[in-house]
C-alpha cells in the first residue's frame, strides 16, 4: 500500500500543492513552522477524515477560504483508486473512488496509516485519554464498524450526562428516561470493550517480541486493560453486557448525585508493565520510549497481518527524539517494506542506508522543492 499522488487546496498554509511520492522513503526537510507537519497532517486526515492535532476541522481551512480539499491517489492490493476529503464550515465530505460515503465508518480503513510523533512518547506517561485514542484509532482502521459504535456511544454519553445534570438539580424526578439511555449506552459499550479485548490480544503478540528485541532480550513487555467495570477478556458479549447492567444499577444514585457517567469505556485505560513493573510509574525514560516504539512497530505488523498489506508510516519530527540505537532499529525494521514519510529539520547525523535512496522534499513557507 502506498500513496502515489497528493494534492492540497486551501489546507493549512498550502494554497495549492501537488506532489508525487516514492513508494519507499520520502524525507520532508524544513525549519519549524514552514509546513512539514501540515503535510504529514494532510496524509493523516486523508486516512482518518480527522486531524491528530485539533478536533476543530475549521482550523484546517485557510483563513478566508470557504473550504479545504485533500486528494490522494493510492495503490492498495495492486489497485489504483482515488480518495478525497473536502472540509468546509458546514462539515466534511469523504469520497472513495469518486463516490461520497454517507458514513465515515464506510470510508475509514481504505488507507491505513501509522503515525509516530513526539507526543506519541506520551503513550506511556501521558493521560488515559491518550491511550484510549491510540487503541480507538487503530481498531477503527482494521474494523471500521468500531468507529460507528464509538460514535454512537459518545453521542449517547453526552445526552446521558446532560440528563444526569438535570436529575442532579431536580431530586425525586422520574428516572425512566435515564434507564432507556443506560440500556442504549450499554449496548455500544459492550461491543467497544469486547473489540478492545480482541485487539489487545493481537497487539500483545506483536509488541512483546519487538520490545524484547529492542531491549536486547533484557525486558519483557506486558499490556493490561484497566477497566472501570469488572469485565475481563475471557468473558463473552452476553456476560460483559450483564456485568455492565449490574454495575449501572448499582451506581445509578451516585451518578445522579454527581451529575455524570461514572463507568464505561470512556473511563478505561491501558497499563504497560516491563519486567513486572508499571512503566508509567517506575520505568526509566529509556524504558518508556522503548515501550512507545514497540507499540508503534507492533501496529505496523498488526495491520499487515489483518489487512494483508503494510500501512503507510508517518514519522513526524520523531527521529531526533530517539537515540542512535532506537533510530537504527526503527529504520532497519521498516526498510524496504513500508512507505515512510520522515519530517525533520535536518538529516545530518542520521546515518542509515534507508535514507540514502530517499526522495527529498524541502519545505519553505508553504512551498516545496524536490531535491534530485
Amino acid at each position: 500500500m502506498h500513496i502515489h499522488e497528493l494534492s492540497l487546496r486551501s489546507f493549512r498554509n498550502y494554497d495549492q500543492l501537488s506532489l508525487t511520492f516514492d513508494d519507499k522513503i520520502n524525507v520532508i526537510i524544513g525549519e519549524n513552522a514552514q509546513g512539514k507537519t501540515n503535510l504529514m497532517e494532510a496524509i493523516y486526515v486523508l486516512a482518518f477524515a480527522r486531524s491528530h492535532r485539533t478536533p476543530r476541522d475549521k482550523e484546517l481551512i485557510q483563513w478566508d477560504e470557504e473550504y479545504g480539499k485533500i486528494k490522494g491517489t493510492i495503490y492498495k492490493r495492486n489497485r489504483r483508486f482515488p480518495l478525497e476529503i473536502i472540509i468546509s464550515k458546514k462539515g466534511k465530505k469523504a469520497k472513495l473512488n469518486h463516490i461520497e460515503q454517507k458514513r465515515l465508518s464506510d470510508y475509514i480503513g481504505a488507507l491505513n496509516v501509522v503515525m509516530f510523533a513526539p507526543e506519541d512518547l506520551n503513550l506511556v506517561k501521558g493521560s488515559p485519554q491518550v491511550r484510549r485514542r491510540f487503541i480507538d484509532m487503530e481498531i477503527g482502521q482494521i474494523q471500521p464498524t468500531y468507529i460507528y459504535h464509538l460514535g454512537q456511544y459518545q453521542k449517547i454519553l453526552r445526552q446521558r450526562n446532560h440528563l444526569l445534570k438535570d436529575l442532579q438539580r431536580k431530586p425525586g424526578a422520574d428516572r425512566t428516561m435515564l434507564g432507556v439511555m443506560t440500556e442504549q449506552l450499554i449496548e455500544h459499550a459492550t461491543t467497544i470493550v469486547e473489540r478492545r479485548f480482541k485487539f489487545l490480544q493481537l497487539l500483545r503478540s506483536w509488541a512483546a517480541p519487538i520490545h524484547k528485541g529492542i531491549s536486547r532480550q533484557l525486558e519483557k513487555l506486558e499490556i493490561a486493560y484497566d477497566a472501570s467495570v469488572r469485565v475481563s477478556e475471557d468473558m463473552n458479549l452476553e456476560t460483559i453486557k450483564r456485568t455492565y447492567t449490574d454495575k449501572f444499577l448499582d451506581i445509578e444514585s451516585k451518578e445522579v448525585e454527581r451529575g455524570t457517567t461514572l463507568a464505561g469505556p470512556h473511563r478505561d485505560d491501558l497499563v504497560f508493565y516491563v519486567n513486572g513493573k508499571d512503566v508509567q510509574t517506575y520505568g526509566s525514560q529509556g524504558q518508556q520510549r522503548t515501550t512507545a516504539l514497540s507499540l508503534k512497530l507492533a501496529e505496523i505488523e498488526l495491520i499487515h497481518s489483518e489487512v494483508g498489506e503494510y500501512p503507510i508510516l508517518l514519522l513526524d519530527d520523531v527521529l531526533s527524539e530517539l537515540d542512535d540505537y532506537r533510530q537504527s532499529h526503527l529504520l532497519h525494521t521498516i526498510q524496504g517494506k513500508v512507505q515512510t514519510f520522515v519530517s525533520t529539520t535536518s538529516i545530518d547525523g542520521i546515518e542509515h542506508e534507508a535514507l540514502e535512496q530517499a526522495e527529498i522534499f524541502r519545505v519553505s513557507e508553504g512551498t516545496i522543492d524536490i531535491e534530485k
